[in-house]
């Protein structure tokens, strides 16, 4: 698939489908989106209805314009969207992107919709983009996103200090995480079994 054509791709295996993020999928969106424990360590906040309109219309944008390709996660077993993730930092010639912006609701954590997701943007930058390399970071506070990162077969590369502006003032510190071709093959049998099967 051509990088320019990445906004109209549709990922999907056994546990999800992920397709672009639409306006129209304001209501169901609004069902999942205003916990702010989602958004702890985002850059931006989704507190209502403003926010969330906000975050659709930037997904469009972004993806419109190829700077981020914006996913909506749809849970296969109940056919509702359970969350977003995107495609960014989009580096054809180096064939390197970022997989994040990830969240899901609190009904699809510990579910397998995360590291379902997680395995489609894996599998398609690897397979279908030929990706060298892809790369994630988080704030060096997010515990929890570290501990995801590891448990998917990313390798912890190093912490950027003083990275950008949080909500509050807060000068964020960031970690990078990355997963390259040569190590995909063995990190998608031994730590994607569960979503493969």
């Amino acid at each position: 698939m051509s990088w320019a054509k990445l906004g109209d791709a549709v990922l999907t295996n056994s546990r999800v489908e992920l397709r672009r993020v639409r306006l129209t999928d304001r209501e169901e969106f609004a069902r999942i989106a205003y916990d702010q424990a989602i958004w702890e360590y985002f850059v931006t906040r989704v507190a209502g209805p403003d926010d969330l309109d906000a975050f659709l219309e930037n997904s469009v944008r972004e993806t419109l314009n190829g700077t981020r390709v914006v996913f909506a996660i749809i849970d296969r077993e109940s056919g509702r969207i359970a969350g977003s993730s995107a495609f960014g930092n989009l580096a054809e010639a180096d064939r390197r992107i970022e997989i994040g912006w990830s969240w899901v609701s609190v009904e699809a954590r510990r579910t397998g919709v995360n590291r379902g997701a997680k395995l489609a943007l894996l599998d398609h930058a690897f397979d279908e983009l030929g990706c060298e390399r892809v790369e994630f970071k988080t704030d060096v506070l997010n515990e929890g996103a570290r501990k995801g990162l590891l448990g998917i077969g990313a390798r912890e590369e190093g912490v950027l200090r003083s990275f950008n502006f949080m909500p509050g003032g807060r000068r964020r510190d960031v970690v990078y995480y990355s997963i390259l071709r040569s190590e995909w093959p063995d990190v998608r049998r031994e730590r994607f079994a569960s979503a493969l099967g």
